[in-house]
């Protein structure tokens, strides 16, 4: 987070614990030996991509270095290399990732819905399941994006924009009565209340959590 030491790259190869705890070496392919079973492919991204999330969730980004992903991933650094070419890197697959969900699934919950208020009402759903059950990836998102390469970042803020203007379509729709400035600031003040739980733990279970921020987004998309 903000803040935090930062902390360098470690770009060689380091020996991580095996699974029994013992010391393991890494083999020509990148891969932990002795005894620790072999991540390989789609899986061995995913399990990086995971760690990573995770490790920059708890500790920030500049406190977290590629040996640190490497050993909560059960592999070494070098063989992070050999799908991402350096930290930041991972970082940005990550965002994209998520950024590009949730944009094709708002596309699609407009293409596909022909009632206005229940494209907005899925628009509305489709938030607030994603920041409850991807709370902790969302977070990093919200605190590490300018650490990013001001290219990746730019590109994401685009995506980013894509997304918004899903919603400002269908509220613009029903809300003909107000201007588009209006109606523009009142989707990011609804998608905020959604959002605004991200940094605060109320302590709720995660249905009732839903229920009072889908009621929040829909006040807020009622103003003016």
């Amino acid at each position: 987070m903000p803040g935090a030491a930062a902390a360098a790259d470690d770009d060689s190869a380091a020996t991580t614990p095996a699974v029994d705890g013992s010391d393991a070496t890494a083999d020509a392919g990148g891969e932990t030996a002795a005894g620790t079973a072999r991540i390989r492919g789609p899986a061995r991204k995913e399990r990086i991509l995971a760690a990573a999330a995770d490790l920059v969730a708890r500790r920030g980004y500049h406190a977290v270095s590629i040996s640190d992903i490497g050993a909560a991933a059960g592999v070494t650094g070098s063989a992070i290399y050999r799908h991402f070419e350096s930290k930041s890197a991972v970082l940005v697959a990550l965002f994209d990732r998520v950024i590009d969900g949730l944009l094709a699934s708002a596309a699609g919950i407009v293409s596909s819905e022909t009632d206005e208020r229940g494209a907005l009402a899925r628009l509305v759903a489709d938030q607030v399941e994603f920041v409850i059950t991807d709370r902790e990836l969302a977070r990093v998102y919200h605190n590490e994006i300018n650490n990013l390469p001001a290219d990746d970042r730019r590109r994401l803020r685009r995506k980013q924009r894509l997304y918004l203007e899903e919603w400002v379509h269908v509220l613009g729709e029903l809300r003909g009565d107000l201007p588009d400035g209006e109606v523009r600031a009142i989707v990011h003040a609804a998608i905020g209340a959604i959002q605004s739980v991200l940094f605060h733990d109320s302590g709720l279970p995660p249905e009732r959590l839903g229920e009072l921020m889908t009621a929040s987004a829909h006040a807020v998309l009622a103003a003016g």
